[in-house]
């Protein structure tokens, strides 16, 4: 049966048919938009390789969960639903897009299993997702226009905001929305009035709408708005597509790719170059990234899929303390480089170093490696191998911060950045046994045992740190543990000095490490540094079985051979109030949020609080990549802010599990004026203050 008004295939202008046009609006976008990428594809072809084509099975996993299921969306609750109300309504109307595209060459076109009854339901699942994506545009305009969420703002020094580009592309959205629906609700009063069977519209819907609102038209009113209808979707569909690579939208093509090749491993650096192995980086004659080139492509596509969503500046912590960086203007920085010197037009421009170029020294340095960025990020876009890979060049062109010269030195001569004998690693262990502690077995001595409790510099040497080691021999003895420490042939174990671009240093204490690790027969590792922690799991290899001290109080509470009792409080009164803060490479890096949580409710009588700011929203003490010795240009301290956030939520202690979060946390109370009204103890010493030793 005929309908009422002509197809779009079916209508001559000037004597052409409609269908010419069908086909050539796909034929010269399609075109153009093939052109635009191979443009945008040229840096990522010239780019360092990328090995991203392992583990299928998990990146599909990735791709459902994060890209198509937007599980990271609803973290900023307005902002994450309206995106999500608009992806939703985006991969349902797809199909729409797609059937209309041949629809103007072939009128009664349906796609595979869309005639009759499923087709019916599409079309109203379709017309109430077009509904639902209107109303998601609409309000997200009001929201970039006139509420203006301060994340979207941008610094003069870094050039204009993109809220007109934002509208911009919503009203793209609303056009191909409502041409869409017009053209629908068009046939249908055109039936209608021809007395023809016709398919009821969902009711609230834009097209239903539509259809009240014409439902007294003319016939040549209706045809008019019916192939004005077509045409103007068409045109709007492949001009946006076209559109979509030109500026922050490239995330809608490129986000699902991002996500698939998107970092599985937490916590790991990416090896200095991709397909070389550590004993032939002599062999390579520049180390890290000093030109736009030198990134992996994969980083590259980082650049392209950033949506300028703010959500990584907003939870950095050195953004929040006025440190000269701001992670979402890294990838847009770089973006626009590669736009600038990569045009649609015209020859590629030579390139320049990026250091002094679009990224500034400080701000580099600025980066504590936290991982809050990448971890709110809906789209997986990786920061720390950046930093990393910027900070290798900066090093390999000699460019270090005067003030971490020192304690670089000092861990090449002596494997530790307080410059301090290796045989004094172990004298905590004699202060211990003066106190009347346990003895504590060292390896280089001859012992041997177990258990090797790995150290690491800052508890073997910083007088305040030292009682976190003794506390951690008090526990594992408690426990009943064959453990011993490797003294003098322990290095530092390189977490921080790779991450601050030092790969040949890193290398070497690895080395040492590693093999001091094997000739001492140990069958398994624990340490109370989640620094050493994170790198003896995911930059070793081949290491026995690596435990965080706060997983061994767990398990050992659990099975009754530690058993704790009620106390005191720490310093505060029997009303003492406890918060735990999450040390970033305990947490974010290796996902351990509840054994912490479990040692310390397992403690009788312990209140505890959350901050707001908890698990993997955790906020940063500063004390990551060297920033114990580092003074940045900075407002505040961040561990002056992390005091102020325990405060807020009512702690009177704060707990923690790493002890450059402690150095940096009882700093934060004396800058900012606790001192008497908030105290900081690491978790292993407060384990040790309530174990009841006479059961």
């Amino acid at each position: 049966m005929e309908p009422a008004l002509i197809p779009p295939a079916h209508v001559t202008f000037l004597g052409i048919p409609g269908a010419f046009f069908s086909v050539l609006i796909p034929v010269v976008g399609v075109a153009l938009f093939t052109y635009i990428m191979a443009k945008r594809l040229a840096p990522m072809v010239l780019a360092a390789p990328d090995f991203r084509f392992d583990r299928v099975k998990d990146r599909v996993a990735a791709v459902i969960k994060l890209w198509l299921g937007q599980f990271k969306q609803p973290r900023y609750r307005t902002a994450g639903i309206l995106h999500i109300m608009i992806f939703a309504g985006f991969i349902i109307l797809s199909l729409r897009s797609i059937s209309l595209v041949i629809i103007g060459v072939s009128p009664d076109f349906h796609l595979p299993g869309m005639a009759g009854g499923p087709g019916h339901v599409y079309n109203i699942l379709k017309d109430y997702a077009a509904t639902m994506v209107f109303i998601a545009c609409a309000i997200a305009a009001y929201r970039r226009a006139i509420v203006k969420p301060a994340r979207y703002a941008v610094p003069e020094k870094y050039g204009h905001d993109h809220t007109g580009e934002a509208i911009f592309v919503l009203g793209l959205i609303c056009t191909l929305l409502i041409s869409e629906s017009l053209f629908e609700a068009t046939a249908v009063v055109g039936n209608i009035q021809a007395g023809l069977p016709v398919e009821a519209l969902a009711p609230l819907t834009l097209a239903w709408l539509f259809k009240l609102m014409l439902s007294g038209a003319g016939t040549g009113a209706l045809q008019g708005l019916h192939t004005a209808g077509y045409f103007v979707h068409d045109l709007t569909f492949f001009f946006f597509l076209c559109f979509l690579p030109l500026g922050k939208h490239f995330h809608v093509i490129t986000s699902i790719f991002n996500v698939y090749f998107m970092k599985l491993d937490r916590g790991a650096v990416k090896p200095v170059r991709h397909g070389v192995s550590e004993d032939k980086l002599d062999e390579l004659e520049s180390f890290g990234v000093k030109k736009f080139e030198d990134f992996t492509w994969k980083h590259m596509l980082d650049f392209y899929s950033c949506a300028d969503c703010g959500r990584c500046s907003d939870q950095c912590p050195a953004n929040a303390v006025g440190r000269p960086l701001s992670p979402r203007f890294i990838s847009i920085k770089a973006r626009d480089y590669a736009f600038g010197h990569y045009p649609l037009r015209g020859p590629f421009k030579s390139g320049e170093p990026l250091i002094g170029g679009i990224y500034t020294e400080d701000e580099i340095w600025s980066c504590t490696t936290c991982g809050a960025c990448e971890e709110e990020c809906p789209v997986t876009i990786e920061y720390i191998n950046k930093m990393v890979d910027l900070r290798r060049g900066m090093v390999d062109e000699g460019n270090v911060p005067q003030s971490l010269q020192k304690p670089l030195a000092a861990l090449e001569k002596r494997g530790n950045p307080y410059g301090k004998m290796e045989k004094k690693r172990a004298e905590w262990v004699k202060a211990l046994a003066k106190e009347g502690g346990p003895e504590v077995k060292v390896f280089d001595g001859g012992d041997t045992a177990e258990t090797l409790y790995f150290v690491d510099s800052v508890t073997s040497y910083d007088d305040r740190i030292q009682e976190i080691g003794k506390a951690t021999a008090r526990a594992l003895s408690a426990a009943g543990v064959d453990y011993g420490i490797l003294g003098s042939l322990e290095k530092d174990s390189g977490n921080e000095v790779r991450r601050f671009g030092e790969e040949m240093l890193f290398v070497e204490l690895k080395e040492q490490n590693t093999e001091a690790i094997f000739e001492s027969g140990a069958k398994r590792i624990v340490t109370a540094d989640p620094h050493a922690f994170n790198t003896l799991r995911k930059d070793y290899k081949g290491l026995p079985p690596v435990e965080h001290i706060s997983q061994f109080l767990s398990r050992a509470i659990a099975e009754g051979r530690i058993k704790l009792k009620a106390g005191e409080g720490e310093g505060n009164g029997e009303g003492a109030v406890y918060t735990y803060h999450d040390p970033c490479y305990l947490g974010r890096h290796n996902l351990l949020y509840d054994a912490p949580r479990q040692v310390l409710d397992a403690i009788p009588g312990l209140k505890r609080v959350e901050m707001t700011r908890c698990k993997d929203r955790s906020f940063c003490c500063g004390g990551g990549g060297l920033y114990l010795f580092y003074e940045p240009i900075e407002d505040r301290r961040m561990g002056q802010v992390r005091v102020e956030m325990a405060a807020e939520a009512g702690a009177s202690v704060i707990v923690t599990a790493c002890p450059f979060c402690l150095v940096n946390i009882e700093d934060g109370i004396k800058t900012s004026g606790m001192e008497g009204k908030i105290t900081a103890i690491d978790l292993v010493e407060l384990v040790c203050r309530h174990m009841d030793v006479a059961n």
